[in-house]
This record gives C-alpha cells, sequence and structure tokens, in this order.
C-alpha cells in the first residue's frame, strides 16, 4: 500500500493534471491513496476573495476563480462530463456561504477548504476518464481533529478507525483520492496548518501501515539549500528521520514539519520525487545511519524577535519560563530561535499580528515586551569552515546569533 502526494504546482493547468494521472498509472501501484493540494495559486486567491468578502470586488474574485478551474475542465473533459456538473455544485455552495460568521478561523478555513474539494473532484474524474478507477473521499470525514487556533491537532485513534474503515472495503478495486490541508474538529472544517498536505499524506500512511510515501515535487528532491539563494545548492538522496526533521524544523520548505514523525514511528520510507523527471533518482528519508552530511543553509523568513523582560527588575526564574512558554503553547507560537539573560528572554517565531497582540495582551500585568519584525532566521546545518565563511552574514545585521558543535545560527534584519 502506497501514498501519493501532488501539491499546487503540479496540478496546476491541464497538460499538468494529464502528467498526474500517467504518474499515477505508471507509479503507481494498488492500494493507492491520492492526496492533492489546491490547484496553482488556488489557496491565495480564495483568501484574497475573503478578504474582499464586504466589497464589490467579491464576485469577480469568485468568479476568477471559478473561470480558471472551468478553463482546465474544458481542455480535460467533453462538455456534457458529469464533473461540470458537480463543479458547480461547490462553486454554488462557496457563493452562498455564511461569510458573517463572528468565528474568522473557521470561516478561512471553509472558505479555502474549496481550493482542495475543486482539485479533488477535477483529478478524480479525469483519473476515471483515463481508465482507472478512483474513488473521491472527503478528508474532513476521516481525518478528525481538537482545535488549536488556526491548526487541527490529530486525534489519531479517531482517524486511524476512520480512514480504514473507509479506506479498506474500496482499495482492492478502486484508487482513493481526497484533500490536503483539511480536516474536522469539533467546530467544523478546520485545517492543519501552511503546506500541511504533505501532512495529511504521512497521516493516511501512518493510518494504513503503508509501505512509502511519495511526494511528487517540482524540484528533483530535497536539497541542501535554496537554489534561488545559493547557487551551489545540492541534491541530498539518501537522509535519516532525524535529519529531515530537524531541517524542516530549522525552515527547509519542501516538506511539512509534522510529516516526518508518524512516518518515522512506523519506519514509512518518504520519497521526495519530481514530477517533470520522474525518472530521476529521488530523496529518500528513512531508517538510515548517516555518515558527515553536506551542510544545509536554511533560511526561515518572517520572524519576529520578542523580548519579555520582568517588571520589577527581579530575574526572569522558572516560574517566568513556565508562564510564558504555557502563553505560547496556547497560542500555537513555536519557538524558532531563544537566548535569555539575568532578567530578560528573547524568542523567535513566525509572526501573525494577531497572535502577537494576543501575547501582549495575555501577559501585560507581568511583562515589559517589545518586538522586532520582518527579519531571517539563517541556519547552517552541519557546518563546515568554508560553509561558515561563505554564508555567514555580516555582523551588521545580526541581532541574535547562536553556535554549536554542528550548528551555526543568526537572525538577521532585512
Amino acid at each position: 500500500m502506497q501514498v501519493f502526494k501532488f501539491g499546487g504546482a503540479s496540478i496546476k493547468d491541464a497538460p499538468a493534471v494529464q502528467n498526474v494521472a500517467q504518474l499515477i498509472k505508471q507509479f503507481g501501484q494498488m492500494p493507492l491513496v491520492v492526496v492533492v493540494s489546491a490547484m496553482g495559486k488556488t489557496t491565495r486567491a480564495l483568501e484574497d476573495m475573503l478578504a474582499h468578502k464586504n466589497r464589490p470586488e467579491f464576485k469577480q474574485k469568485l468568479n476568477d476563480i471559478k473561470e480558471y478551474h472551468l478553463h482546465i475542465m474544458e481542455q480535460l473533459f467533453n462538455q456534457n462530463h458529469p464533473v461540470f456538473e458537480a463543479f458547480n455544485k461547490q462553486v454554488t455552495a462557496l457563493e452562498t456561504l455564511d461569510y458573517s460568521l463572528e468565528d474568522a478561523v473557521l470561516l478561512h478555513a471553509r472558505v479555502v477548504s474549496y481550493g482542495e474539494i475543486f482539485s479533488s473532484l477535477i483529478i478524480a474524474h479525469y483519473v476515471n476518464s483515463t481508465g482507472v478507477e478512483s474513488e473521491w473521499m472527503f478528508a474532513p470525514e476521516v481525518i478528525t481533529t481538537t482545535r488549536l487556533y488556526s491548526e487541527g491537532e490529530v486525534n489519531w485513534l479517531a482517524t486511524t478507525s476512520a480512514i480504514n474503515t473507509r479506506v479498506a472495503p474500496v482499495w482492492q478495486q478502486k484508487i482513493v483520492i481526497t484533500q490536503g490541508y483539511i480536516a474536522s474538529c469539533p467546530q467544523g472544517i478546520i485545517t492543519l496548518g501552511k503546506e500541511g498536505s504533505d501532512y495529511t499524506a504521512a497521516i493516511f500512511a501512518a493510518a494504513l501501515r503503508a509501505q512509502k510515501v511519495t511526494i511528487w515535487k517540482d524540484v528533483p528532491g530535497i536539497l541542501n539549500a535554496d537554489p534561488k539563494r545559493v547557487n551551489q545548492a545540492t541534491q541530498l538522496f539518501d537522509l535519516p528521520y532525524s535529519e529531515a526533521s530537524e531541517m524542516t524544523y530549522y525552515g527547509a520548505s519542501v516538506i511539512h514539519p509534522k510529516t516526518i514523525k508518524p512516518l518515522a514511528n512506523l519506519k514509512i520510507p518518504l520519497y521526495v520525487r519530481s514530477f517533470d523527471a520522474p525518472e530521476a533518482r529521488p530523496t529518500k528519508i528513512f531508517d538510515v545511519q548517516s555518515g558527515q552530511l553536506a551542510p544545509s543553509v536554511i533560511y526561515k523568513e518572517n520572524q519576529c524577535l520578542f523580548s519579555f523582560k520582568v517588571l520589577d527588575y527581579t530575574f526572569i526564574d522558572e516560574e517566568h519560563l513556565a508562564l510564558i512558554f504555557k502563553t505560547l503553547h496556547q497560542l500555537n507560537l513555536p519557538v524558532n530561535m531563544l537566548q535569555n539573560s539575568a532578567i530578560s528572554i528573547s524568542v523567535s517565531f513566525t509572526y501573525v499580528p494577531e497572535k502577537v497582540k494576543a501575547l501582549r495582551s495575555a501577559l501585560a500585568d507581568r511583562f515589559t515586551m517589545y518586538y522586532n519584525t520582518g527579519l531571517t532566521l539563517i541556519t547552517i546545518k552541519n557546518y563546515t569552515p568554508y560553509a561558515l565563511s561563505e554564508y555567514t552574514p555580516p555582523k551588521s545585521k545580526i541581532l541574535l546569533e547562536q553556535r554549536t558543535r554542528t550548528n551555526y545560527r543568526a537572525l538577521l534584519k532585512q
């Protein structure tokens, strides 16, 4: 049993959809679950539409999203194909949503879910038209979570049971096509976090005890740096789970940070493979012993450096730390870097304005707080003297700097 995941770039237009169907035929083996993201930049387009919900531009933005998908469908299907009726029904549901919903998080999740609904409907119908039988499955009916702000924390017992109950009866005769990124919580639809489709693939794989997971990307595999920023970026072919997990923690964007753990727990290998060059050697993440790994240069953008100072000039102690980290956890603000002195502690995390506002409000009576935004966190992992000399930023840009035996990290001004 295996799981495929296709991201937005791999299904951005009609030729890309045709390529996906060919990859499924050529490389997919039954039983197979296929997880798809929204097509192209649809999620951003839906967010933009939502931001204009009370403005005249709303209908035009909705129509643009509709026309984008219709243009793809018209190149894939004849005009009488039932996919058009199924698609139009979902567009109507999106248009008639209650946009006055007070809970902004749930409204956002409900709206953006249509990106994956649209794409999975189109992919399922097209795959069927090529002679490969598929069954469309609505992921929020099987992946259940507790609510944690804009993300869901998976209820593994219920989710594993639901996936097996739904998938097992059909997987010998049909492939299953479902949506990434979205799940359900007691209050309604919720997301699994940005780029959460990778995590969806890992959830299905863990629940079904898959033999492997393949994430199809527009790159040949995992590189040791972003080639747009580092000229000498090279592919890493065999990666231990621990190394891949650390890379995602530090900000490597090829796979979602939560993807590795459920696969590592069950020793399920993860392949990162090119949809443009499927015969090329992929990156394999698995239970392997690593020797000396090549240095990786990882950038994490949109960082906020947030500092807490005790109001009465006493020292920062364990009670203060416990309060700060409990509040950060409650706000789902994972710390990417921290440093403390006798009377203050500074942490960096990804900047989300409403969460920073909530953090300041929650701790206003205990600390003086100040912060900087628009920062970049650089990590040089498994550094060598050459890597340090080549990629260490100038001192004038550094706000915070740390170095261990293997890793160098710095928080930079723009």
